[in-house]
């Protein structure tokens, strides 16, 4: 390598370094003895001197060559020359001193003071700096003093082709779609190389594949990547690796290069339809297994990944397409097969269905090979279970009429073994749900009959819960809802409503509507209540009142006359016949309380008899009634008031005009003697002073048979 680059810079400088001997320095005379600083570059700078640089030599203050080359990484013996400064003040006496400054100056670049050379001391870099700004003046050699004003140029670094192109991004990664057509543009790389891209073609770079054929071809120029082969299949191979070379110097014999690595991966399309792994499936399962309990699974694998095997399953055929049912697992790419209605082994043993798989997503341009689907058989074994017994019905409603005579059979349950041994069935009640003990079932038939008396009016419907149960293993059970509705009977006769109190004024109107009264019964007849009203067949032709039937089922009683005394008679009572429309009809006998009251002239009633005050208006007797008990109460208050403070009242001393003495009390002692006199003190009686002092205690004995008060 250095043997080359000492070569290439020989083959550059050589004929610069004859052209800058044979041309002599260029020295440039401003009019009006106004002298420049002549930067003189290379002598193959020196020669570009053009017809329009000549021109500017002519003009007021003249042409000033600014700019000068060096090339770099030059390492020779002696430092090289760059460049001259030169001034048309200087004549050769040696009196003008040259001076430098700026980028690198003393350092990277030195100045002969005397005769102006430049020359480059140390190896330059392009790709490190590419130019310099520096400065030049000229200054008298004696005084210092500056002769020209400071002249400002540039040094440029010239490029040599000393760097490889480098992919600074590698190692790279793409994708291209299988199956994709030739010439299908898969990436494209980037190499960059440091050197200069406007000078030469060190920087020129030309790409090319060293690994990686046939599958992949890159352009030249733009490094972008294609297919070279179609209809690549990622199920054969899924990832390449691709070697790319760049080259600089337009890929020309000697021009520096580098590589870096591509890894291109085909993507997965929906090539490839799924194939079930085996063409018959067999599974089995109990007769008794729970509705939704998977019987088994079944696979169909796909080449393709992702999405693109992702299949979903059906049955599309068989014998048992009501009975069972497919689903699609995604995540493992299997169908499941569940149970969707319950099995029976001695109905059917056995069943064969026909299911399918097929591609979910289906790729247009693979259409053409065919269906993305296939299909396989599954037979299902159907296992005897020892089943519970089985009600001929899940539900039963009896009806049983309130009247029932005990014991009489009001319904019957039937249930059966399912099983192919047959096992005899007992029947039982569940008494949680019978706590009454209402009624009874024949463990042998099922046949419900009633243990005690019904009562529509008291509970209409009754449910209660039969059990089945084998007689060979009593661990099969079954339970069935029973219920039992008690039918009405005509049993119960109509009465009043209420107990209703009519009000008759004294001043009323014949025809006036003393009271309406409504009648209620316990029973419920199909089609409603209806009722009929009548009086006593003695009482039919009364000369007080009548009676109305009205359309909502209810009784208006009228007063036939007016002019009706209270004096004369106070209380009306009127019996009322009420019948039903029942089969047979049931009747009774209500009778209605009329009272005779004074009334206001506008019909309000005022007293009802002779004990009667008038009521203020809106006041219930309830409320008058109250009030008399607060009133009593009050009453009874101020008497045990007044009864207290008078015994509070009353003096311990005893009234001087009382005669003490009086109060004897006789004992059954015969001839007590002192003790007699001792027993009782009257004297203290008669002391007020006594009462607090001393008194001996003596005990008596008092013989209730003999005692008697005087």
């Amino acid at each position: 390598m250095p043997e080359r680059l000492a070569e290439m810079l020989l083959d550059l400088w050589t004929p610069l370094i004859i052209l800058w001997i044979t041309l002599p320095p260029c020295i440039y005379t401003a009019p009006m003895n106004q002298s420049q600083v002549l930067m003189s570059g290379s002598p193959l700078e020196l020669n570009r001197l053009s017809e329009e640089q000549r021109i500017l030599n002519r003009s007021k203050r003249g042409w000033v060559w600014n700019q000068m080359f060096v090339l770099e990484e030059f390492s020779g013996p002696e430092p090289i020359l760059v460049g001259r400064l030169h001034t048309d003040l200087d004549p050769g006496s040696k009196k003008i001193k040259y001076i430098l400054s700026g980028d690198g100056a003393g350092t990277i670049f030195q100045i002969n003071d005397i005769t102006g050379d430049i020359h480059a001391i140390k190896r330059l870099d392009r790709e490190e700096k590419a130019e310099y700004t520096l400065t030049a003046q000229a200054v008298d050699w004696e005084t210092n003093k500056p002769l020209e004003p400071p002249s400002e140029f540039i040094i440029k670094v010239q490029d040599i082709n000393d760097n490889a192109p480098e992919f600074l991004n590698g190692p790279y990664h793409a994708t291209v779609p299988e199956m994709s057509i030739l010439g299908t543009s898969v990436t494209n790389v980037t190499a960059t190389d440091a050197d200069d891209p406007v000078y030469g073609n060190s920087a020129k770079l030309v790409y090319s594949i060293l690994e990686g054929q046939p599958y992949f071809s890159i352009e030249p120029e733009t490094a972008i990547i294609k297919t070279a082969l179609p209809n690549m299949d990622r199920e054969a191979k899924e990832e390449y690796l691709v070697v790319i070379q760049a080259k600089d110097m337009g890929g020309h014999s000697g021009g520096l290069s580098g590589t870096t690595t591509l890894t291109v991966t085909l993507t997965d399309v929906n090539d490839n339809p799924p194939k079930f792994a085996q063409s018959l499936y067999h599974f089995s399962v109990p007769e008794d297994v729970v509705l939704g309990t998977a019987i088994g699974r079944v696979k169909a694998n796909d080449q393709d990944i992702g999405e693109n095997a992702q299949s979903s399953y059906d049955i599309i055929d068989g014998d048992g397409t009501a009975l069972f049912e497919i689903t699609s697992d995604t995540q493992a790419q299997d169908g499941i097969i569940r149970l969707r209605k319950p099995l029976d082994f001695e109905t059917k043993k056995s069943y064969t269905l026909k299911v399918e798989a097929a591609n979910v997503h289906i790729d247009p341009r693979f259409s053409s090979r065919g269906p993305f689907k296939d299909t396989a058989t599954v037979k299902i074994v159907v296992e005897d279970a020892d089943e519970p017994p089985v009600f001929s019905s899940p539900t039963y409603l009896l009806e049983v009429h309130e009247n029932a005579a005990l014991n009489s059979v009001i319904g019957q349950v039937t249930a059966r073994d399912p099983d192919v041994t047959s096992s005899p069935i007992r029947f039982s009640i569940d008494r949680h749900t019978d706590l009454e003990r209402q009624f009874n079932i024949n463990a042998d038939d099922g046949k419900i009959t009633l243990a005690t008396p019904l009562d529509r009016e008291l509970s209409v419907w009754h449910n209660i819960t039969i059990i089945a149960t084998e007689i060979r293993n009593h661990s099969q059970i079954s339970r069935v809802p029973v219920a039992i509705k008690v039918l009405d009977v005509n049993d119960n006769a109509p009465e009043f409503a209420s107990e209703y109190e009519a009000f008759l004024c004294e001043n009323g109107k014949p025809g006036q509507v003393i009271q309406t009264v409504s009648a209620m019964d316990k029973d419920d007849p199909k089609n409603g209540h209806y009722f009929l009203y009548s009086l006593l067949p003695e009482m039919v032709n009364n000369p007080n009142f009548t009676i109305k039937k009205n359309e909502d089922n209810s009784l208006s009683i009228l007063a036939k006359h007016n002019g009706f005394n209270r004096q004369k008679q106070e209380v009306y009572l009127l019996p009322i016949i009420i019948s039903d429309s029942g089969n047979p009809p049931l009747s009774s006998t209500s009778t209605l309380t009329i009272r005779v009251c004074g009334c206001s002239s506008d019909g309000v009633v005022q007293s009802c008899n002779v004990e009667a005050y008038v009521l203020p208006i809106g006041l219930s007797m309830g409320a008058l009634i109250a009030i008399l008990a607060c009133i009593i109460l009050l009453l009874v208050i101020v008497v045990l008031f007044v009864t207290l403070r008078r015994h509070k009242n009353e003096p311990l001393i005893i009234k001087d005009d009382e005669d003490v003495r009086e109060n004897i009390i006789r004992y059954d002692d015969e001839g007590g003697g002192e003790e007699d006199t001792e027993a009782f003190d009257i004297a203290t009686l008669q002391n007020p002073d006594g009462i607090n002092g001393f008194l001996p205690h003596l005990s008596i004995t008092i013989h209730r048979s003999q005692k008697k008060s005087c």
